[in-house]
């Protein structure tokens, strides 16, 4: 009786399967289509993948990102090292903001293989491998992946950008608290202290914290410790941040170890009272896209001496004046003769910089806030949310890992500017794919539905003879001499013809 019931049960499964997998008919402008589904075929929506891949494997960069992470299974059924971070990988890459996103990559028939995994794990498997992890090691194993990408671009005047991001959270998460929330005020949240390299628009770190702690005194100790790590001929010319950053703790301590730095006052009643003083005695300047600007010196209160300031100030329109309330509160000095309004900014610096350089260097500032903003709502530093912060501090760094890897690639096919990732995935990303397996040898076929495919096609196809050339010359160069190779030509427009050095002895370089 048992046989005929498992009999039976088997005759009901191929049933519903031959239900499920019969071809359907559907009515369409176009006429009837008949549509059928094949669960098993070898294809991909990230047809474009292999280029990457190879930029990895070329590179070293996912080798030994896999070798040195610090994860540790003891159960002999345990998924493996690479499983969990090739899926988290792919799933980055795929712009998801959950850990529930993985599912929908996990019936990927192509990349995995070409990643070296055995399959896509579930999203259980991939939170439970980020647990696994002690905190510490794991910290400092995504700090020095992000060290070993870096720190060849650290070119003599070189600027770092810091700023603090804000991830507004729904649930009960460690850490989330009420804080500085401007987009949703009273809702709890974490704060994102973040490290760019100017230009580069490379990631050099980011710590979680919870989200009362949004000040400039958080991200102070990773931010000096940063910067100290270096030599002190590949440190920043500038620091460079907002009204957070210009109190003189920071101030203090950039000018004890003698580091340049650029911030923006709050207009507080003493910096108003500088602007009047200055309105109608001072010599303005030009300071460039319809800013006037003049120097001056000022200590204010809280500050231990005299630091030189620049007050810029911009006419306005009266039409917007009109439209925006926050400009009116800043209009506190008129020109009658003229009758125009003014709005103001003030920065604080110890350098020497012109008025019209310093102006430029702050306006230049807004590209790493578009940066940020790409890495929070593009990337996954929005999302990835566990109840505990162990988890979102390992996540945000592997995210900012792969987010360099990634535009360091795009670079290399198309060097003129950077591209945010909203254009760059459908671009050198984003295509379907099926691999056909015959006589031992493995054809992968591309279908692009962008209307640039061919010149997609032109600029991967490039970067793949590049790397083919590097790779032929791989035992000669080493490791980090190939990584310079790819820096340097991925670059190559920013650089304007001067080469980065190669890697000195002194900053724990080898040649393997």
């Amino acid at each position: 009786m048992g046989e005929v019931e498992k009999q039976a049960v088997v005759g009901v499964a191929e049933a519903v399967a031959g239900v499920l997998w019969r071809p359907v008919a559907v009515d369409t402008f176009g006429g009837k289509v008949h549509v059928e589904w094949d669960p098993a075929g070898a294809v991909t929506p990230l047809g474009q993948l292999p280029f990457f891949i190879e930029f990895l494997k070329v590179s070293g960069l996912f080798e030994r990102f896999v070798e040195e992470c610090p994860l540790q299974y003891s159960s002999p059924n345990a998924p493996a090292k690479r499983d969990v971070l090739g899926t988290l990988l792919l799933s980055i890459l795929s712009g998801h903001h959950r850990y529930a996103h993985i599912t929908g990559i996990r019936m990927d028939g192509v990349n995995p293989g070409l990643l070296g995994m055995k399959k896509v794990l579930s999203e259980d498997s991939a939170r439970r491998g980020l647990k696994k992890m002690d905190e510490a090691e794991g910290i400092a194993w995504l700090e020095e992946q992000l060290r070993y990408l870096y720190t060849p671009t650290l070119l003599t005047g070189w600027i770092l950008d810091i700023d603090t991001t804000v991830k507004p959270l729904y649930g009960h998460q460690e850490g989330a608290v009420e804080g500085y929330n401007p987009g949703k005020p009273g809702r709890p949240s974490h704060a994102y202290h973040s490290y760019m390299m100017g230009n580069t628009r490379l990631i050099m770190n980011v710590e979680v914290q919870p989200g009362n702690q949004t000040g400039a005194n958080f991200s102070a100790p990773d931010l000096f410790r940063l910067i100290e790590s270096q030599p002190p001929d590949r440190r920043p010319r500038l620091i460079r941040g907002d009204i957070a950053f210009g109190n003189e703790p920071i101030m203090g301590r950039a000018e004890g170890i003698n580091q340049g730095y650029l911030f923006k006052l709050r207009l507080t009643k003493n910096v108003k009272a500088l602007i009047e003083k200055l309105f109608n005695e001072a010599q303005w300047q030009e300071a460039g896209q319809g800013w006037e600007g003049v120097g001056s010196e000022v200590r204010l209160l809280g500050w231990s001496k005299t630091r030189r300031v620049v007050v810029l100030r911009r006419r306005i329109r009266q039409e917007a004046v009109a439209k925006h309330d926050e400009q009116k509160r800043l209009q506190f000095c008129v020109d009658s003769r003229r009758g125009s309004l003014y709005e103001y900014a003030v920065l604080v610096t110890n350098t020497d910089y012109p008025v019209l350089t310093l102006a430029q260097l702050y306006r230049d500032r807004a590209d790493c806030e578009n940066h940020f903003d790409e890495l929070k709502n593009q990337w996954g530093w929005g999302g990835y949310t566990t109840h505990d912060l162990k988890r979102c501090r390992l996540i945000s760094r592997m995210v900012a890992l792969i987010y360099n890897w990634w535009s360091v690639f795009v670079r290399l096919a198309h060097p003129d500017t950077h591209l945010e990732a909203i254009t760059s995935r459908p671009l050198l990303l984003h295509a379907v794919a099926q691999q056909i397996e015959h006589a031992g040898q493995r054809r992968l076929t591309i279908t692009s539905t962008h209307a640039m495919g061919e010149a997609v096609q032109r600029a991967l196809t490039a970067v793949s003879g590049f790397l083919k050339e590097l790779k032929a010359t791989a035992e000669q160069l080493g490791r980090v001499g190939l990584m310079y190779r790819i820096l340097n030509h991925a670059f190559r427009v920013l650089l304007r013809g001067k080469p980065l050095t190669p890697p000195q002895p002194a900053l724990g370089w080898t040649s393997g």
